[in-house]
């Protein structure tokens, strides 16, 4: 089951526009209810404005009604298993619990997997907001 997420991904991240760094990435989350939404790194000339694969994958599970993360892949093409950035991890963990699957691919498809926890512990999860 996995393997779909990688597929997912590694499709997500042939679609990056990452015309400055040069770094496509591309992410795929597994919702709660088994649907796929997938996402790439969107640059923009002010660096600051563009936006994670993390962040467009879930923004598609939002849109279309997901609100929990199962389990999550990432790729990227230069860089075997990399992780989700600082922001990313807070995002993920937003829509996760502390056990969620984080699974950190080679392009070709060899994976390492974490857990939410282990890439973000002592999350921020907004109780303190309460």
């Amino acid at each position: 089951m996995i393997d779909d997420l990688f597929e997912a991904a590694n499709a997500a991240m042939a679609k990056a526009h990452a015309p400055y760094s040069k770094f496509p990435v591309g992410a795929a989350i597994r919702a709660e209810d088994g649907r796929v939404f997938a996402g790439a790194n969107i640059e923009n000339a002010s660096y600051p404005e563009g936006w994670c694969a993390e962040t467009s994958a879930i923004a598609h599970m939002v849109m279309a009604g997901a609100i929990r993360i199962a389990e999550v892949a990432v790729v990227a093409e230069r860089m075997d298993f990399i992780t989700p950035c600082g922001g990313c991890r807070q995002r993920l963990a937003e829509f996760s619990t502390g056990a969620t699957k984080v699974h950190l691919y080679d392009r070709a498809g060899k994976r390492e997997t974490v857990t939410m926890r282990e890439l973000l512990p002592r999350a921020f999860d907004g109780s303190e907001l309460k």
